[in-house]
Protein backbone atom coordinates (compact mmCIF):
# COMPACT_ATOMS: atom_id res chain seq x y z
CA UNK A 1 0.00 0.00 0.00
CA UNK A 2 2.70 2.99 0.66
CA UNK A 3 3.32 5.25 -2.10
CA UNK A 4 6.19 5.88 -3.74
CA UNK A 5 7.17 9.38 -2.87
CA UNK A 6 7.33 10.40 -6.35
CA UNK A 7 3.54 9.67 -6.88
CA UNK A 8 3.14 12.41 -3.89
CA UNK A 9 5.17 15.05 -5.28
CA UNK A 10 3.90 14.41 -8.65
CA UNK A 11 0.38 14.89 -6.91
CA UNK A 12 1.05 17.92 -4.70
CA UNK A 13 2.74 19.85 -8.17
CA UNK A 14 -0.20 19.45 -9.62
CA UNK A 15 -2.13 20.66 -6.47
CA UNK A 16 -0.17 23.85 -6.88
CA UNK A 17 -1.17 24.09 -10.57
CA UNK A 18 -4.73 24.11 -9.87
CA UNK A 19 -4.08 26.76 -6.64
CA UNK A 20 -2.10 28.93 -9.37
CA UNK A 21 -5.19 29.26 -11.78
CA UNK A 22 -8.02 29.47 -9.49
CA UNK A 23 -5.48 32.29 -7.27
CA UNK A 24 -5.19 34.01 -11.01
CA UNK A 25 -9.10 33.97 -11.69
CA UNK A 26 -9.69 35.43 -7.65
CA UNK A 27 -6.91 37.91 -8.04
CA UNK A 28 -7.92 39.18 -11.71
CA UNK A 29 -11.90 40.00 -9.69
CA UNK A 30 -13.20 36.86 -11.95
CA UNK A 31 -16.49 35.22 -10.90
CA UNK A 32 -15.47 31.60 -9.99
CA UNK A 33 -18.62 29.33 -10.67
CA UNK A 34 -18.25 26.41 -8.13
CA UNK A 35 -20.14 22.52 -7.89
CA UNK A 36 -19.38 19.91 -5.95
CA UNK A 37 -21.88 16.48 -4.87
CA UNK A 38 -24.29 15.92 -1.67
CA UNK A 39 -22.87 13.34 0.21
CA UNK A 40 -20.69 14.14 3.52
CA UNK A 41 -17.80 14.41 1.28
CA UNK A 42 -19.34 16.65 -1.35
CA UNK A 43 -19.85 18.93 0.98
CA UNK A 44 -17.18 18.80 3.04
CA UNK A 45 -15.43 19.71 -0.24
CA UNK A 46 -17.98 22.28 -1.09
CA UNK A 47 -17.12 23.53 2.72
CA UNK A 48 -13.06 23.62 2.54
CA UNK A 49 -13.13 25.64 -1.72
CA UNK A 50 -15.83 28.23 0.26
CA UNK A 51 -13.59 29.13 3.14
CA UNK A 52 -10.78 29.04 0.46
CA UNK A 53 -12.48 31.67 -1.95
CA UNK A 54 -13.40 33.70 0.96
CA UNK A 55 -10.14 34.40 2.39
CA UNK A 56 -9.14 35.22 -1.37
CA UNK A 57 -11.73 37.96 -1.49
CA UNK A 58 -13.19 36.05 -4.80
CA UNK A 59 -16.58 36.30 -5.94
CA UNK A 60 -17.78 32.92 -6.26
CA UNK A 61 -21.07 30.64 -6.36
CA UNK A 62 -21.20 27.17 -4.32
CA UNK A 63 -23.69 24.62 -5.88
CA UNK A 64 -23.93 21.10 -4.46
CA UNK A 65 -25.52 18.28 -7.08
CA UNK A 66 -26.20 14.47 -7.07
CA UNK A 67 -23.89 14.50 -10.40
CA UNK A 68 -22.59 16.72 -13.50
CA UNK A 69 -25.49 17.00 -16.20
CA UNK A 70 -26.98 19.33 -18.67
CA UNK A 71 -28.42 21.39 -15.82
CA UNK A 72 -25.02 22.16 -14.76
CA UNK A 73 -24.07 22.62 -18.08
CA UNK A 74 -26.90 25.30 -18.36
CA UNK A 75 -25.93 26.61 -15.58
CA UNK A 76 -22.13 27.04 -16.08
CA UNK A 77 -23.74 29.02 -19.78
CA UNK A 78 -25.96 31.45 -17.93
CA UNK A 79 -22.74 32.34 -15.02
CA UNK A 80 -20.39 33.02 -18.02
CA UNK A 81 -17.88 32.28 -15.10
CA UNK A 82 -13.94 32.95 -15.87
CA UNK A 83 -13.52 29.57 -13.77
CA UNK A 84 -16.08 26.57 -12.80
CA UNK A 85 -14.80 24.80 -10.20
CA UNK A 86 -15.64 21.28 -9.65
CA UNK A 87 -15.06 19.10 -6.55
CA UNK A 88 -15.91 15.37 -5.74
CA UNK A 89 -17.30 14.55 -8.96
CA UNK A 90 -15.63 15.74 -12.86
CA UNK A 91 -13.22 13.31 -13.60
CA UNK A 92 -16.43 10.93 -15.00
CA UNK A 93 -18.05 13.57 -17.17
CA UNK A 94 -14.46 14.79 -18.87
CA UNK A 95 -16.67 13.15 -22.29
CA UNK A 96 -19.83 15.48 -21.23
CA UNK A 97 -17.55 18.93 -20.63
CA UNK A 98 -15.20 18.62 -23.69
CA UNK A 99 -18.34 18.26 -25.72
CA UNK A 100 -20.36 20.85 -24.59
CA UNK A 101 -18.26 23.55 -22.46
CA UNK A 102 -14.81 23.17 -24.31
CA UNK A 103 -13.55 26.23 -24.06
CA UNK A 104 -14.20 26.73 -20.12
CA UNK A 105 -11.91 27.64 -17.65
CA UNK A 106 -12.19 24.28 -15.57
CA UNK A 107 -10.84 22.52 -12.09
CA UNK A 108 -11.97 19.47 -11.46
CA UNK A 109 -10.77 18.42 -7.64
CA UNK A 110 -12.05 14.86 -7.55
CA UNK A 111 -10.78 11.25 -6.62
CA UNK A 112 -13.53 8.89 -8.98
CA UNK A 113 -12.21 7.06 -11.82
CA UNK A 114 -10.95 8.83 -14.61
CA UNK A 115 -13.40 8.16 -18.07
CA UNK A 116 -12.87 10.26 -21.35
CA UNK A 117 -9.96 12.15 -22.32
CA UNK A 118 -8.69 14.78 -20.04
CA UNK A 119 -6.25 16.77 -22.51
CA UNK A 120 -8.16 19.87 -23.13
CA UNK A 121 -5.30 22.60 -22.13
CA UNK A 122 -8.51 24.53 -20.60
CA UNK A 123 -9.27 21.95 -17.79
CA UNK A 124 -6.63 21.07 -14.92
CA UNK A 125 -7.44 18.38 -13.00
CA UNK A 126 -6.24 16.76 -9.67
CA UNK A 127 -7.20 13.33 -9.26
CA UNK A 128 -4.56 10.81 -7.53
CA UNK A 129 -5.74 8.11 -10.10
CA UNK A 130 -3.31 9.77 -12.52
CA UNK A 131 -0.26 9.64 -10.15
CA UNK A 132 -0.95 5.73 -9.23
CA UNK A 133 -3.18 6.67 -6.01
CA UNK A 134 -6.08 5.02 -4.98
CA UNK A 135 -8.93 7.19 -4.56
CA UNK A 136 -11.03 4.87 -3.05
CA UNK A 137 -8.92 4.56 0.05
CA UNK A 138 -6.23 6.99 0.00
CA UNK A 139 -7.62 10.36 -0.46
CA UNK A 140 -11.11 11.71 -0.98
CA UNK A 141 -12.85 14.60 -2.95
CA UNK A 142 -12.58 16.60 0.32
CA UNK A 143 -8.84 15.59 0.94
CA UNK A 144 -8.06 16.17 -3.00
CA UNK A 145 -9.97 19.98 -2.38
CA UNK A 146 -7.66 20.50 1.20
CA UNK A 147 -4.76 19.79 -1.02
CA UNK A 148 -5.50 22.61 -3.39
CA UNK A 149 -6.77 24.46 -0.93
CA UNK A 150 -3.36 24.10 1.13
CA UNK A 151 -1.24 25.37 -2.44
CA UNK A 152 -3.35 28.40 -2.96
CA UNK A 153 -2.69 29.62 1.35
CA UNK A 154 -1.04 27.59 4.45
CA UNK A 155 -3.51 29.47 6.48
CA UNK A 156 -5.83 26.72 5.16
CA UNK A 157 -4.43 24.38 6.88
CA UNK A 158 -7.27 24.67 8.81
CA UNK A 159 -9.68 23.27 6.83
CA UNK A 160 -8.01 19.64 7.44
CA UNK A 161 -10.27 18.23 10.01
CA UNK A 162 -12.78 18.85 7.39
CA UNK A 163 -10.89 16.79 5.11
CA UNK A 164 -10.80 14.05 7.17
CA UNK A 165 -14.64 14.00 7.90
CA UNK A 166 -15.01 14.07 4.12
CA UNK A 167 -12.82 11.00 4.16
CA UNK A 168 -14.65 9.22 7.18
CA UNK A 169 -17.61 9.76 5.63
CA UNK A 170 -16.29 7.64 2.12
CA UNK A 171 -15.46 5.23 4.48
CA UNK A 172 -12.06 5.01 3.68
CA UNK A 173 -10.94 4.40 6.89
CA UNK A 174 -10.15 1.03 5.62
CA UNK A 175 -6.64 0.34 6.72
CA UNK A 176 -5.62 -1.93 10.07
CA UNK A 177 -8.02 -0.76 12.78
CA UNK A 178 -10.05 1.71 10.65
CA UNK A 179 -7.12 3.53 10.44
CA UNK A 180 -7.01 6.66 7.72
CA UNK A 181 -3.49 6.09 5.41
CA UNK A 182 -2.06 7.14 1.86
CA UNK A 183 -2.66 11.18 1.04
CA UNK A 184 -4.87 10.59 3.88
CA UNK A 185 -2.52 10.10 6.66
CA UNK A 186 -0.78 13.97 5.58
CA UNK A 187 -3.99 14.96 6.59
CA UNK A 188 -3.43 13.94 9.81
CA UNK A 189 -0.41 14.60 10.85
CA UNK A 190 -1.25 18.05 9.46
CA UNK A 191 -4.14 18.65 11.36
CA UNK A 192 -2.37 16.65 14.42
CA UNK A 193 0.30 19.50 14.13
CA UNK A 194 -2.06 22.06 14.34
CA UNK A 195 -3.69 21.09 16.95
CA UNK A 196 -6.93 20.87 15.30
CA UNK A 197 -7.12 16.74 15.85
CA UNK A 198 -6.20 14.15 18.30
CA UNK A 199 -6.16 10.24 17.63
CA UNK A 200 -6.78 7.79 19.79
CA UNK A 201 -7.26 4.13 20.20
CA UNK A 202 -10.71 3.24 21.50
CA UNK A 203 -13.81 1.17 20.88
CA UNK A 204 -15.02 2.34 17.49
CA UNK A 205 -18.84 2.40 18.32
CA UNK A 206 -20.31 5.26 16.67
CA UNK A 207 -21.93 8.09 19.07
CA UNK A 208 -19.21 8.01 21.38
CA UNK A 209 -19.84 11.86 22.17
CA UNK A 210 -23.65 11.91 21.78
CA UNK A 211 -25.20 8.43 22.90
CA UNK A 212 -25.52 6.98 26.00
CA UNK A 213 -23.60 4.19 26.52
CA UNK A 214 -26.04 1.43 26.78
CA UNK A 215 -27.89 2.90 23.70
CA UNK A 216 -24.41 2.97 21.76
CA UNK A 217 -24.46 -0.82 22.14
CA UNK A 218 -27.64 -1.19 21.24
CA UNK A 219 -27.51 1.08 17.93
CA UNK A 220 -23.94 -0.53 16.77
CA UNK A 221 -24.33 -2.64 13.49
CA UNK A 222 -20.65 -2.67 12.95
CA UNK A 223 -19.88 -4.42 14.95
CA UNK A 224 -23.05 -6.14 14.86
CA UNK A 225 -23.58 -7.78 18.37
CA UNK A 226 -26.31 -10.51 18.33
CA UNK A 227 -28.53 -9.93 21.45
CA UNK A 228 -27.27 -6.56 21.91
CA UNK A 229 -27.50 -4.65 18.96
CA UNK A 230 -31.21 -3.58 18.62
CA UNK A 231 -31.82 -4.60 22.34
CA UNK A 232 -31.64 -1.41 24.60
CA UNK A 233 -32.93 -3.18 27.62
CA UNK A 234 -30.18 -6.23 27.37
CA UNK A 235 -27.35 -3.73 26.51
CA UNK A 236 -28.18 -1.29 29.36
CA UNK A 237 -28.11 -4.99 31.42
CA UNK A 238 -25.00 -5.57 30.44
CA UNK A 239 -23.64 -2.31 31.28
CA UNK A 240 -24.70 -1.87 34.35
CA UNK A 241 -24.33 -5.73 35.38
CA UNK A 242 -20.18 -4.16 34.70
CA UNK A 243 -20.48 -1.80 37.70
CA UNK A 244 -20.27 1.44 35.18
CA UNK A 245 -22.38 3.93 36.59
CA UNK A 246 -24.69 5.08 33.06
CA UNK A 247 -24.70 9.03 34.86
CA UNK A 248 -22.93 11.51 36.00
CA UNK A 249 -25.40 13.57 38.20
CA UNK A 250 -28.32 13.92 35.86
CA UNK A 251 -26.11 13.70 32.72
CA UNK A 252 -25.92 10.05 30.63
CA UNK A 253 -22.83 9.33 30.53
CA UNK A 254 -21.63 8.32 26.96
CA UNK A 255 -18.22 6.27 25.94
CA UNK A 256 -16.25 9.48 25.96
CA UNK A 257 -16.93 10.07 29.57
CA UNK A 258 -15.86 6.44 31.03
CA UNK A 259 -12.44 6.41 32.85
CA UNK A 260 -9.78 4.23 31.40
CA UNK A 261 -10.68 1.63 34.09
CA UNK A 262 -14.25 1.55 32.88
CA UNK A 263 -13.11 1.46 29.18
CA UNK A 264 -10.60 -2.10 29.83
CA UNK A 265 -13.63 -3.41 31.52
CA UNK A 266 -16.17 -2.43 28.83
CA UNK A 267 -13.74 -3.65 26.15
CA UNK A 268 -12.84 -7.02 27.77
CA UNK A 269 -16.40 -7.83 28.66
CA UNK A 270 -17.42 -7.20 24.93
CA UNK A 271 -14.60 -9.49 23.97
CA UNK A 272 -15.60 -12.08 25.79
CA UNK A 273 -19.17 -11.94 24.86
CA UNK A 274 -17.88 -11.82 21.30
CA UNK A 275 -15.69 -15.18 21.50
CA UNK A 276 -18.40 -16.83 23.46
CA UNK A 277 -20.62 -16.11 20.47
CA UNK A 278 -17.69 -17.53 18.13
CA UNK A 279 -17.61 -14.40 16.63
CA UNK A 280 -13.54 -14.02 16.74
CA UNK A 281 -12.96 -11.52 13.84
CA UNK A 282 -15.33 -9.10 15.49
CA UNK A 283 -13.51 -8.81 18.62
CA UNK A 284 -10.19 -7.45 16.40
CA UNK A 285 -12.39 -5.44 15.10
CA UNK A 286 -13.57 -3.83 18.51
CA UNK A 287 -10.60 -1.15 18.72
CA UNK A 288 -9.67 1.33 16.36
CA UNK A 289 -8.74 4.92 15.50
CA UNK A 290 -11.03 7.65 16.73
CA UNK A 291 -10.29 10.75 15.10
CA UNK A 292 -11.27 13.74 17.42
CA UNK A 293 -11.50 17.45 16.59
CA UNK A 294 -10.20 18.98 19.40
CA UNK A 295 -11.36 22.59 19.06
CA UNK A 296 -14.69 21.62 18.68
CA UNK A 297 -17.09 21.01 22.32
CA UNK A 298 -17.26 17.73 23.78
CA UNK A 299 -20.18 15.77 23.52
CA UNK A 300 -21.25 17.11 20.31
CA UNK A 301 -21.80 15.43 17.36
CA UNK A 302 -18.85 17.68 15.88
CA UNK A 303 -16.27 16.18 18.31
CA UNK A 304 -16.06 12.57 16.75
CA UNK A 305 -15.05 12.87 12.88
CA UNK A 306 -17.15 9.83 12.30
CA UNK A 307 -20.50 11.50 13.84
CA UNK A 308 -19.21 14.36 11.94
CA UNK A 309 -19.69 13.07 8.55
CA UNK A 310 -22.99 11.44 9.33
CA UNK A 311 -24.44 15.35 10.00
CA UNK A 312 -22.69 16.82 6.70
CA UNK A 313 -24.35 14.13 4.97
CA UNK A 314 -27.45 14.41 6.52
CA UNK A 315 -27.46 17.89 5.57
CA UNK A 316 -26.56 17.24 1.82
CA UNK A 317 -29.32 14.35 1.25
CA UNK A 318 -31.97 16.36 2.74
CA UNK A 319 -31.73 19.24 0.66
CA UNK A 320 -30.42 21.72 2.72
CA UNK A 321 -26.64 21.23 1.93
CA UNK A 322 -25.68 25.11 2.75
CA UNK A 323 -26.27 24.16 6.35
CA UNK A 324 -23.67 21.53 5.85
CA UNK A 325 -21.36 24.25 4.24
CA UNK A 326 -21.84 27.02 6.89
CA UNK A 327 -20.75 24.35 9.85
CA UNK A 328 -17.59 23.60 7.56
CA UNK A 329 -16.35 26.79 7.67
CA UNK A 330 -17.15 27.43 11.64
CA UNK A 331 -20.63 28.15 11.82
CA UNK A 332 -21.37 26.57 15.00
CA UNK A 333 -24.64 28.49 16.27
CA UNK A 334 -27.93 28.34 14.09
CA UNK A 335 -26.71 25.99 11.49
CA UNK A 336 -25.61 23.34 13.81
CA UNK A 337 -28.66 23.95 15.23
CA UNK A 338 -31.18 23.11 12.42
CA UNK A 339 -28.37 20.57 11.36
CA UNK A 340 -29.02 18.48 14.61
CA UNK A 341 -32.97 18.88 13.86
CA UNK A 342 -32.32 17.66 10.19
CA UNK A 343 -29.91 14.70 10.97
CA UNK A 344 -33.44 13.61 13.33
CA UNK A 345 -35.41 13.60 10.04
CA UNK A 346 -32.72 11.67 8.27
CA UNK A 347 -32.66 9.45 10.70
CA UNK A 348 -36.49 8.70 10.59
CA UNK A 349 -36.10 8.60 7.05
CA UNK A 350 -33.65 6.11 7.26
CA UNK A 351 -34.98 3.73 9.33
CA UNK A 352 -38.59 4.11 7.75
CA UNK A 353 -36.67 3.07 3.97
CA UNK A 354 -35.02 0.28 5.99
CA UNK A 355 -38.09 -0.93 7.27
CA UNK A 356 -40.06 -0.96 4.01
CA UNK A 357 -37.44 -2.61 2.11
CA UNK A 358 -37.06 -5.43 4.76
CA UNK A 359 -41.38 -5.73 4.54
CA UNK A 360 -41.46 -7.68 1.40
CA UNK A 361 -38.94 -10.09 -0.39
CA UNK A 362 -40.04 -8.39 -3.96
CA UNK A 363 -38.40 -5.67 -2.97
CA UNK A 364 -34.54 -6.73 -2.36
CA UNK A 365 -34.53 -9.51 -5.02
CA UNK A 366 -31.29 -11.54 -5.54
CA UNK A 367 -29.88 -12.16 -8.84
CA UNK A 368 -27.06 -14.22 -9.94
CA UNK A 369 -24.32 -12.00 -9.52
CA UNK A 370 -26.07 -9.03 -7.45
CA UNK A 371 -29.03 -8.17 -5.07
CA UNK A 372 -31.22 -5.37 -6.24
CA UNK A 373 -33.23 -3.20 -4.11
CA UNK A 374 -36.57 -1.77 -5.86
CA UNK A 375 -37.27 1.21 -4.27
CA UNK A 376 -38.76 2.64 -7.50
CA UNK A 377 -41.18 6.14 -6.00
CA UNK A 378 -40.94 5.03 -2.24
CA UNK A 379 -37.38 5.96 -1.02
CA UNK A 380 -35.86 9.35 -2.16
CA UNK A 381 -33.23 9.09 -5.22
CA UNK A 382 -30.86 11.20 -2.66
CA UNK A 383 -31.14 8.90 0.07
CA UNK A 384 -30.60 5.51 -1.86
CA UNK A 385 -26.89 5.94 -1.37
CA UNK A 386 -27.01 5.39 2.23
CA UNK A 387 -29.66 3.04 2.20
CA UNK A 388 -27.37 0.67 -0.42
CA UNK A 389 -24.39 1.18 2.04
CA UNK A 390 -25.73 0.43 5.31
CA UNK A 391 -27.65 -3.01 3.65
CA UNK A 392 -24.64 -3.53 2.24
CA UNK A 393 -22.65 -3.81 5.89
CA UNK A 394 -24.77 -6.80 6.52
CA UNK A 395 -23.52 -8.87 3.58
CA UNK A 396 -19.91 -8.69 4.88
CA UNK A 397 -18.71 -11.85 3.18
CA UNK A 398 -21.04 -11.79 0.32
CA UNK A 399 -19.63 -12.01 -3.30
CA UNK A 400 -22.79 -10.31 -4.94
CA UNK A 401 -22.91 -6.23 -5.15
CA UNK A 402 -25.98 -4.37 -4.46
CA UNK A 403 -27.70 -2.04 -6.73
CA UNK A 404 -30.51 -0.32 -5.29
CA UNK A 405 -32.40 2.65 -7.56
CA UNK A 406 -35.05 4.77 -7.08
CA UNK A 407 -37.10 6.57 -9.43
CA UNK A 408 -36.98 10.54 -10.42
CA UNK A 409 -39.99 10.49 -12.30
CA UNK A 410 -39.66 14.47 -12.83
CA UNK A 411 -36.38 13.45 -15.11
CA UNK A 412 -37.75 10.05 -16.14
CA UNK A 413 -34.80 8.85 -14.64
CA UNK A 414 -33.56 6.03 -12.33
CA UNK A 415 -31.12 6.59 -10.03
CA UNK A 416 -28.67 3.84 -9.05
CA UNK A 417 -26.67 3.57 -6.13
CA UNK A 418 -23.63 0.35 -5.87
CA UNK A 419 -22.27 -1.03 -3.01
CA UNK A 420 -19.80 -3.49 -2.87
CA UNK A 421 -17.83 -5.31 -0.04
CA UNK A 422 -14.40 -6.33 0.05
CA UNK A 423 -14.73 -10.12 -0.42
CA UNK A 424 -16.03 -9.02 -3.43
CA UNK A 425 -13.43 -6.55 -4.37
CA UNK A 426 -10.86 -9.49 -3.82
CA UNK A 427 -12.79 -11.40 -6.32
CA UNK A 428 -11.94 -8.87 -9.24
CA UNK A 429 -15.34 -6.50 -8.69
CA UNK A 430 -14.81 -3.01 -9.75
CA UNK A 431 -18.45 -1.22 -9.53
CA UNK A 432 -17.13 1.83 -11.27
CA UNK A 433 -16.71 0.31 -14.23
CA UNK A 434 -20.14 -1.97 -14.21
CA UNK A 435 -21.93 1.33 -13.53
CA UNK A 436 -20.46 3.25 -16.49
CA UNK A 437 -20.44 0.62 -18.65
CA UNK A 438 -23.75 -0.77 -18.03
CA UNK A 439 -25.48 2.67 -17.79
CA UNK A 440 -23.64 3.60 -21.02
CA UNK A 441 -25.07 0.65 -22.86
CA UNK A 442 -28.34 2.06 -22.37
CA UNK A 443 -28.83 5.83 -22.62
CA UNK A 444 -27.26 6.89 -19.56
CA UNK A 445 -24.42 7.64 -17.23
CA UNK A 446 -22.31 6.37 -14.44
CA UNK A 447 -19.18 5.68 -12.60
CA UNK A 448 -17.12 6.04 -8.93
CA UNK A 449 -14.90 3.26 -7.25
CA UNK A 450 -14.34 0.05 -7.16
CA UNK A 451 -16.10 -0.73 -3.80
CA UNK A 452 -18.95 2.03 -4.56
CA UNK A 453 -20.42 3.66 -7.72
CA UNK A 454 -23.60 5.33 -8.98
CA UNK A 455 -25.92 5.70 -12.55
CA UNK A 456 -28.86 7.87 -13.95
CA UNK A 457 -30.22 5.57 -16.84
CA UNK A 458 -33.59 6.49 -18.33
CA UNK A 459 -36.88 4.86 -16.84
CA UNK A 460 -37.46 2.54 -19.57
CA UNK A 461 -34.44 0.72 -19.20
CA UNK A 462 -34.43 -0.32 -16.01
CA UNK A 463 -34.50 -3.54 -16.22
CA UNK A 464 -32.23 -4.11 -19.19
CA UNK A 465 -29.51 -2.28 -16.86
CA UNK A 466 -29.94 -3.74 -14.16
CA UNK A 467 -29.65 -7.45 -16.31
CA UNK A 468 -26.24 -5.58 -18.84
CA UNK A 469 -24.99 -5.07 -14.62
CA UNK A 470 -25.71 -8.87 -13.53
CA UNK A 471 -23.88 -10.04 -16.56
CA UNK A 472 -20.83 -7.55 -16.23
CA UNK A 473 -20.22 -8.44 -12.38
CA UNK A 474 -20.53 -11.84 -13.68
CA UNK A 475 -17.59 -11.44 -15.73
CA UNK A 476 -15.38 -9.35 -13.12
CA UNK A 477 -16.21 -12.53 -10.86
CA UNK A 478 -15.13 -15.02 -13.38
CA UNK A 479 -12.13 -13.20 -13.44
CA UNK A 480 -12.72 -10.94 -16.71
CA UNK A 481 -11.02 -7.34 -16.61
CA UNK A 482 -13.36 -4.97 -18.17
CA UNK A 483 -10.97 -1.92 -19.13
CA UNK A 484 -11.60 1.00 -16.76
CA UNK A 485 -9.77 4.44 -18.58
CA UNK A 486 -8.60 5.42 -15.38
CA UNK A 487 -5.25 6.39 -17.36
CA UNK A 488 -6.75 8.45 -19.85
Amino acid sequence: MAQQPENIAKFLAQANEAAKVITEVAQKDGFISCFSHLDADGVAAAGIICKMLHRLDARFRMRVMQWVDDKIIAEVTADKPQLVIMTDFGSGYLDLLNEKIPNNKIVILDHHQITGASNNPNFTMLNPHVYGIDGATEVSGSGVAYFAAKAVNPANVDCAPIALVGALGDMQDKYEQRSLKGLNEIIVNDAVAAGLLKVEKDLTFFGRETRPIHRMLATTTTPFIPGLSGQETESLNFVTNLGISLKQGEKLRSLCDLNDEERKKLCSALADYLLSKGLHLEVENLIGYIYVLTKEEPNTALRDGREFSVLLNSTGRMDRPSLGIAICMGDRKAALEESNKILEDYRKNINKYLGWVAEKPERMRELENVYVIYGENFINEKIIGTVSSIIVSSLANNLKPLLAFANIEAEKAAKFSGRTTEAALMKGVNLGDVMRLASEAHGGKGGGHNIAAGSQVPLDKVEAFIKTADELVGRQLKGEKLGSDNHT
